[in-house]
């Protein structure tokens, strides 16, 4: 890439040696003039850095034993992706992440498929919201963001109503196959003006100044479908199972959620599989008009971000929030272990190349060949991929990427860690490594 090449010393061997060794004496006489740049790929001593003055550690640079310590605030964008199989580490290192970023001053936001976030959030006093149907937590993805910006206030109503087509069509075309089935072009028709009148009829136009009026509710919009002509009246019947059957009620009144914390987390483990894909857009949607309300550092963390990327329409909406973070300081950070499903998406890839920063931990073989395709591997990396220990991997940072050991101290492992190891007495000196935890026993 410098342009710069070696060639061999045909029929001057001898000089050429004598030239290299350390006695000042060239005896080749070949010159040739180089800048700075060519002349710094010859000096052996080099390796990626990736250490700032501010920022967050993240670990140990294998290479030279540096520490990675990395804002990820001063990239292009704060976005992160997460791949690994399970069990090699991925949830300890988001969290211990989490909770470094807190101390930088960063609101924290969690969406928890699996329960891995209670212990964090109890720790230093987060908002712990479980989502079921027999938990009293409501949220209404009518609600419309308080937006600070005048031209997206503008904007706001037309936006969200783009929303609920995505989230109707994960409603009404069912999500238990595998892939959402869609709506015809009448279905849409007739449905976005039914959510259009349902808005009116509760005083809400495109009137910035209608905007803090109480939302219509799912409710209301079954009763619009109910008297519609056209397929108005077939909605409406698929809808059913949202307001007053199986799934009634979560999704179905006002919110009365309070998430005025520094660290929020959603658990959705109690959700049955097929209301899960709708409850993470539901949740995503509501973070999205918090986002966009109010301007301060933040950070999303989406775990199994594969249930998404099922479905085309949850997978468009967290593409646009990933292009769509950086004007509100957010950045999100994207954890997946089923790599094919999240790179076999178009959407899954295009995360990826919106994300400056990624973190690789150990892989399955099927994966790193995914992996290596989308990363451009060498061959000495796709075999460290497949046989790292736990909490060792390939860390993205922009241009760079290094061999990392994440490392955390005692205090924050027995904070972070889920592990059954981690009511083990960590007191001896044998469990410590200059004061760290050793990273055999972190996971």
């Amino acid at each position: 890439q410098q342009m710069l090449f070696s060639k061999v010393a045909s029929s001057q061997q001898e000089q050429g040696l004598k030239s290299t060794v350390p006695q000042l004496s060239d005896q080749l006489q070949i010159r040739r003039n180089m800048n700075t740049g060519a002349i710094s790929t010859s000096f052996p001593f080099t390796s990626a850095d990736l250490t700032q003055e501010n920022g967050v550690l993240y670990g140990v640079n294998m290479h030279n034993n540096g520490l990675v310590i990395f804002d990820r605030y001063t990239l292009e964008n704060a976005n992160m992706v997460v791949f690994a199989k399970s069990g090699a580490g991925k949830s300890f290192t988001v969290k211990l992440e989490a909770l470094r970023t807190m101390m930088m001053g960063a609101e924290v936001l969690i969406i928890d498929p699996e329960n891995e976030y209670q212990k964090l959030s109890d720790a230093v006093g987060g908002s712990y919201i479980r989502l079921s149907l027999n938990s009293d937590v409501r949220i209404n993805p009518f609600d419309l963001p308080h937006v600070i910006d005048a031209e997206e206030a503008d904007n706001a109503l037309r936006a969200n109503i783009v929303t609920l087509h995505g989230l109707f069509r994960l409603m009404l075309g069912g999500t238990s196959a595998g892939q959402s089935i869609g709506l015809s072009p009448n279905e849409e028709a007739d449905l976005d003006q039914a959510i259009i009148d349902t808005y009116a009829r509760a005083g809400i136009t495109s009137d910035p100044l209608t905007h803090n009026s109480t939302p219509p509710t799912i409710h209301n919009l079954y009763d619009t479908l109910v008297h519609m002509d056209g397929s108005g009246p077939s909605l409406a019947q698929r809808l059913r199972k949202y307001t007053t059957g199986t799934f009634a009620g979560i999704f179905s009144q006002q919110s009365n959620i309070d998430i005025n914390n520094s660290m929020v987390v959603f658990n959705i483990r109690d959700l049955e599989d097929e209301l899960r894909p709708v409850a993470m857009y539901i949740v995503l949607s509501h973070i999205w008009n918090i986002v966009r309300s109010e301007q301060k550092k933040r950070m999303l963390i989406v775990d199994e971000a594969w249930q998404l990327m099922k479905y085309d329409d949850s997978a468009n909406f967290l593409f646009s929030l990933a292009k769509r973070a950086r004007k509100y300081y957010l950045g999100l950070t994207t954890i997946s272990q089923d790599v094919e499903d999240f790179m076999g998406s178009k959407m899954g890839r295009a995360i990826v190349s919106n994300s400056s920063m990624q973190l690789l931990l150990k892989q399955s073989s099927s994966a790193v060949d995914v992996l290596s395709d989308v990363f451009k591997l060498t061959e000495e990396e796709r075999k460290r991929l497949s046989n790292f220990p736990v909490g060792q991997g390939l860390f993205f940072a922009g241009q760079n990427h290094v061999h990392i050991q994440i490392i955390a101290s005692d205090t924050e492992h027995q904070l972070i860690s889920t592990s059954p190891n981690s009511s083990k007495n960590r007191q001896g000196d044998n469990m410590m490594t200059n004061g760290y935890a050793d990273p055999n026993e972190l996971f």
